[in-house]
């Protein structure tokens, strides 16, 4: 099963478990278009045959009467009104409701999914997926009103055109399916491309800006300000391009229901030539009211192209879901080929070795966070190779070497470790990291916001508040990349003997990749990283150990 038709399963879950709420925009949806038809055809007719009445003498004005259609016509306003309310209010809320549902799912099934292709996906262009294509699908819930919509007000309109004559309700008739027809064809020649172009080129664009972003430090000492601009700004061009051409196709799609609609009116006139005036003027209202009641199904072509890129692009994030190994032994005794070295419970090893060597490939792999290579590393006597990646992770907490931190406050980024820790646990977090004076020192404390990627923290705070981060998920290993890198010594010395007494006393184990001796002395083993073999291997090997103390 490809992706794309798992992601259109779940939309249809989704369309059944939000199926009262679309019913009821269906019906809300009809009642519009009904009333609007006959508030309109019927408001023709008041208009024409009271100014026939007053034309023809008091005695005709006295006989007009006047006021059951007028509060037909009020009844008719209000119904419309109150109908439309239903319909977006229920379209919206069961296209929301469901979005809601379908973003954590594909993010769920990203986590779940090959590694490989997680890691494919910069941070613009999985923005653009989780965000701008996820938003894009809703005209599939949304739209599901305008067929029910759009046939009940065509079938108003043609009986009340009908009034003037069978061949005037033909005529109605031909307008409304001619509006249609010629609408589906632009929307399949040239709205239909466009709006898959836009959300291929909006994904572009937001890519190339995420990642011009992230390099402004550089670009700034570099002096390439100018060029990243122009970067930009080319994306954007082939973006406002992309838009303009399904602008335009939109154009020519509102374009063709001018001319069918004015077509439509003046064939309904000539054909109803022998009926009442007021006739006339109701077939004539009916038949436009009807052809702006398929315009609805008109809109929902126009939006079709950019729904159905947005669900093959978001299909490619999900893969057929991995078959269910179980939960691992507890403890996660850690098995690496290469050394032929065995780590049970609260043991520490270093991983040491050249810079490109493959070190943090290795722990990647071994966390499930890259794919793992058959016989390489197992965990509870179990092949990471053939492992659920869920179940390997669980056994982890990770502080990466390059710490990733929210917009947020410092209490949200501590929260993705541990939603539910309580604040004495936060602190004593950023205790263990030598960070608990900083963030009492900043305005609201743990409330404070850091700006984009903790901006106002720096470097080394941003590196212990990852660490701090790692310090708050109950895991059996405690995997550290490089957590010193780019601290003074007195620093990095608090630090470690912190981090000493918490492994202590908790139990926990710890790999630790370093290039640093102070680090590397708080491990009691040793593995030295060479490089990667042929079959794509870490050839790894045993190091001195630490003396003991």
């Amino acid at each position: 099963m490809t992706g794309v038709v798992r992601f259109r399963q779940m939309i249809r879950e989704q369309r059944r478990q939000q199926g009262g709420r679309l019913a009821l925009a269906a019906g809300a949806g009809a009642i519009v278009t009904v009333a609007s038809v006959l508030l309109l055809g019927l408001s023709g007719w008041f208009i024409t045959g009271a100014a026939l009445a007053g034309v023809a003498g008091g005695a005709a004005i006295g006989a007009f009467n006047y006021l059951l259609p007028s509060a037909a016509i009020r009844f008719l306003a209000i119904a419309r009104t109150g109908a439309r309310y239903i319909e977006r209010v229920s379209g919206h809320a069961a296209a929301l409701k469901a979005l809601a549902r379908l973003r954590p799912a594909l993010f769920d099934g990203l986590a779940a999914g090959p590694p490989a292709r997680a890691r494919a996906l910069s941070s613009g262009e999985a923005s653009a997926r989780m965000i701008q294509d996820v938003d894009a699908v809703q005209t599939l819930f949304v739209r599901l009103s305008t067929p029910w919509a759009a046939g009940t007000g065509g079938i108003a309109a043609v009986a009340l055109a009908g009034l003037a004559g069978p061949m005037v309700a033909a005529a109605a008739a031909a307008g409304i399916l001619l509006s249609v027809l010629g609408a589906l064809l632009i929307g399949r020649r040239a709205a239909d491309p466009a709006g898959r172009r836009v959300q291929i080129a909006t994904g572009r664009f937001k890519d190339r800006f995420s990642a011009l972003q992230a390099a402004a430090p550089e670009l700034r000492a570099y002096g390439l300000e100018a060029w990243a601009v122009e970067q930009i700004a080319a994306e954007a061009r082939t973006l406002d391009r992309r838009t303009i051409d399904a602008a335009a196709a939109a154009g020519w799609m509102t374009a063709w229901q001018g001319a069918v609609t004015g077509a439509t009116v003046v064939g309904v006139v000539l054909l109803s030539r022998a009926a009442p005036l007021p006739l006339v003027a109701l077939a004539a209202l009916a038949a436009v009211t009807g052809i702006e009641a398929a315009a609805a199904l008109v809109a929902s072509f126009r939006q079709s192209g950019a729904a159905t890129e947005a669900v093959e692009r978001l299909g490619d994030l999900l893969d057929d879901p991995a078959p269910e190994t179980g939960a691992l032994p507890a403890g996660g005794t850690i098995s690496l080929t290469g050394p032929d070295l065995i780590l049970t419970a609260g043991a520490r090893l270093a991983v040491t070795g050249p810079s490109g060597a493959g070190k943090t490939t290795l722990i990647e792999r071994l966390m499930a966070l890259r794919t793992p290579v058959a016989g390489e590393i197992a965990l509870g006597g179990v092949d990471l190779a053939t492992a659920d990646a869920r179940a390997v992770r669980a056994h982890f907490a990770y502080a990466a070497q390059d710490i990733r931190l929210l917009a947020g406050t410092v209490r949200d980024n501590l929260a993705l470790a541990r939603a539910d820790a309580p604040e004495t646990e936060l602190w004593a977090a950023l205790e263990t990291a030598d960070l608990a004076g900083r963030v009492r020192a900043l305005p609201a404390g743990l409330d404070t916001a850091l700006g984009d990627n903790g901006e106002r923290l720096s470097g080394g705070e941003r590196r212990r508040l990852g660490l701090a981060r790692a310090c708050l998920r109950p895991a059996a290993w405690l995997v550290l990349d490089e957590p010193t890198e780019g601290l003074d010594a007195a620093t990095e010395a608090r630090v470690l003997a912190r981090l000493d007494a918490r492994l202590a006393a908790t139990g926990q184990g710890l790999i630790l990749v370093s290039h640093r001796p102070a680090p590397v002395a708080l491990c009691d083993q040793i593995i030295a990283v060479t490089g990667l073999a042929v079959d794509g291997r870490v050839v790894m090997k045993p190091a001195a150990a630490r003396a003991a103390a």
